[in-house]
């Protein structure tokens, strides 16, 4: 049996889908992608429940192992009259489908598929489906033609990033249906060529020699990268032209092409076309020695005044909104962290962590203003993060809390972007591996802290935060401790990482 989620699998990588039939063996040790993709299924499930309560009445196949029982009693529900059926299931030669949610009226089947997404469409002006939604409608038209049955409507059920949650869910606003069946009709014949071909690559005992490209890292990392670059390629390290930032990937596979795939092989021409920060990544890489722009990193430094409040929120973005005033997907900021560096030696922290399922932005707002004084030197990493999460706490407030929303402006017009030096090439070190971010910087520029968030537990990176900070609510009153100081003490060493930064900045000031 091919399923819908094989076929989108193989309609992007046929060589991923052969993998997962064949050699199974090579996808199982991605774990961390593998957990990351798992908690956006999850999150799709949470929406597609919510997405059937705007077709209500209707009956859900209860999920089986056995998918023929699936078949077998979608096949009862049609036949007894029912209008609605949720994971409808049918197969025709060898290609199983769910559909999310299937409307039978009396000229045809209408097809739903519920997504968590905003962005559907590839062009902003609407013109272009996204492949992915595309292929997962295409099968499901597929089968059910195949079946006898005509199909009036092929609906993409996906989330309305500009509705803004007042009271209680307004789920006919929450959601957006997108009518795609011209598109998948037009689709439809390519569709049958690659079934095809990946039905043909499925019965082949042979590993397909399938060539890598974008496909490998988008829309995520997949489960067999690993093998098919490193172990099949060499692909290595991070001295290869895959690692050059801010490269579009059209130019890295043409120098691929070309057989100049690490950094040893390109030629003084192919060095001179890349950007300034692109060549300094590869000249120090091959050199093994840091860039220092010293006069730039004296100019950065002097627009900095002590004390320094450097500061790092850390937000989630769930996708159906939780509170008034939020977005599918909006970031909700729940926590942050402020090390108050005199400039003396003298070093103060403050945090502010939200109770678990609570609104935690008001009280954190009126926190953080008596934490930063509206005229205090303030340092972020990456500073317009800090600065959105700071508007849209204003805007939230505006109305109510006029006082507080002042002072949470002119915070944010005093912050300044510790990043900068790095972002613009002014400090480059090849332990950076091409990357600018804090958990790049920090070990080149200071080894102590080289496995500072290694060493760090149930937390190591922002995702994880974002993710774990969502499920405490279900978590023993234990573990949500646990998960507690987890999360106070990332966030601690963010800015403590910043600090630390500056320090060093400091110290080459006078090199």
């Amino acid at each position: 049996m091919l399923s819908k989620s094989k076929f989108i699998q193989g309609m992007r990588c046929p060589k991923m889908l052969w993998f997962a039939e064949h050699k199974p063996e090579v996808l199982e040790k991605a774990k961390e992608a593998h957990g990351e993709l798992e908690d956006k299924i999850q999150e799709g499930k949470e929406v597609g429940q919510l997405a059937q309560e705007l077709f209500a009445g209707g009956v859900e196949v209860a999920y089986n192992t056995d998918i023929g029982q699936m078949v077998a009693r979608t096949q009862e529900l049609l036949k007894q009259g029912v209008k609605t059926i949720y994971e409808a299931t049918f197969e025709f030669q060898g290609v199983v489908v769910m559909v999310d949610i299937l409307e039978i009226h009396s000229d045809g089947m209408v097809l739903n598929e519920v997504k968590s997404a905003t962005k559907v469409y590839e062009d902003k002006n609407k013109t272009k489906p996204e492949k992915k939604y595309l292929w997962d409608l295409a099968v499901q038209y597929y089968v059910l033609k195949g079946c006898g049955y005509e199909i009036k409507g092929a609906y993409l059920v996906g989330l309305n990033n500009t509705y803004t949650r007042q009271g209680a869910l307004d789920l006919e606003k929450l959601f957006v249906k997108h009518d795609f069946l011209g598109f998948v009709k037009d689709f439809y014949s390519e569709m049958l060529q690659r079934l095809e071909d990946i039905q043909s690559t499925l019965a082949n005992p042979q590993e397909p020699d399938t060539d890598i490209g974008e496909y490998c890292k988008k829309p995520y990392e997949c489960l067999a990268k690993h093998y098919c670059w490193e172990k099949q390629r060499g692909i290595v390290g991070h001295e290869h032209i895959f690692a050059i930032a801010n490269q579009k990937f059209a130019s890295k596979m043409k120098l691929y092409q070309n057989k100049k795939i690490f950094f040893t092989d390109l030629e003084k021409e192919d060095i001179q076309v890349l950007t300034d920060n692109q060549r300094i990544q590869v000249e120090c890489a091959l050199n093994g020695e840091a860039h220092i722009n010293q006069n730039e990193i004296n100019k950065f430094l002097k627009t900095i005044r002590y004390p320094v409040y450097h500061l790092d929120f850390e937000t989630y973005k769930p996708a159906i909104p939780p509170f008034d005033g939020t977005k599918p997907h909006g970031q909700i900021p729940f926590q942050y962290s402020i090390h108050i560096d005199h400039g003396d030696g003298k070093l103060e922290h403050r945090e502010f962590l939200a109770d678990c399922g609570t609104d935690g932005r008001l009280a954190l707002a009126e926190q953080l203003i008596q934490d930063i004084p509206q005229d205090a030197c303030v340092l972020a990493y990456n500073a317009a993060f800090e600065k959105n999460v700071l508007k849209d706490l204003a805007d939230l407030l505006e109305a109510q809390h006029q006082q507080v929303v002042k002072a949470l402006l002119a915070i944010k017009e005093n912050i300044l972007d510790l990043m900068i030096p790095f972002k613009e090439g002014h400090y480059y070190d090849p332990k950076m591996v091409g990357s600018y971010s804090i958990k790049s910087v920090l070990p080149a520029l200071v080894p102590d802290f080289e496995r500072a968030y290694e060493d760090l537990e149930l937390v190591h990176k922002g995702t994880e935060a974002m993710v774990i900070y969502a499920k405490m609510p279900s978590m023993p009153k234990e573990q949500q401790e646990q998960t507690k100081q987890a999360l106070l003490e990332y966030c601690k060493l963010d800015t403590l990482a910043m600090v630390k930064v500056l320090e060093a900045l400091e110290v080459l000031r006078g090199i």
